[in-house]
């Protein structure tokens, strides 16, 4: 994969970090993307990020492993292994709730296990690069990439009109 260079301005604050974030977007900066400790409410709307696609993946799974279940469920006990127990009906698909739930929800987890570690590149034996130490303690990174959206020294000129004076230039 190319690599790519970012100017990345560093906040300690995540109200300034969302406030950052969205002036950068309303002037007009494209493929912003960010740095955080931990996870700050709308961190997407204010970068204007795309919706993750990875819970309707997961919504459809769960009905597909129901469906499966349910059908695994049915063919075990009315044609593969048919037992009259108590004058029952060989298909009763009450008694299979919990095998259609439990298949459900395993192929569902299975399948946004895999999405996520696709979606964020954590592939085996992959050397993760850090910016910063402090960003996986308490400081929070604004990356700009720098190809999409004009020369270096505009970018590094914004950051410093709102208040950022922990910039620095990146590839990754």
């Amino acid at each position: 994969m190319p690599k790519s260079r970012f100017i990345a301005g560093f906040i300690d604050d995540p109200e300034q970090f969302l406030e950052v974030g969205s002036r950068a977007r309303e002037h007009g900066f494209k493929g912003l993307d960010g740095f955080m400790p931990y996870p700050v409410h709308g961190f997407e709307s204010a970068l204007g990020l795309k919706k993750s696609r990875v819970p309707a993946a997961a919504k459809l799974m769960l009905v597909i492993g129901a469906g499966l279940g349910l059908l695994f469920a049915g063919w075990t006990s009315a044609i593969d292994w048919p037992i009259n127990v108590g004058g029952k009906p060989l298909f009763s698909w009450q008694a299979f709730i919990p095998i259609v739930f439990e298949c459900g929800v395993l192929l569902a987890g299975i399948t946004t296990f895999i999405l996520l570690f696709h979606l964020g590149r954590y592939y085996p034996a992959k050397d993760p690069k850090m910016l910063r130490e402090r960003l996986t303690d308490n400081q929070f990174a604004l990356l700009i990439p720098i190809k999409d959206n004009g020369n270096r020294e505009d970018i590094k000129e914004f950051l410093r009109k709102n208040g950022i004076d922990d910039v620095d230039e990146f590839e990754i």
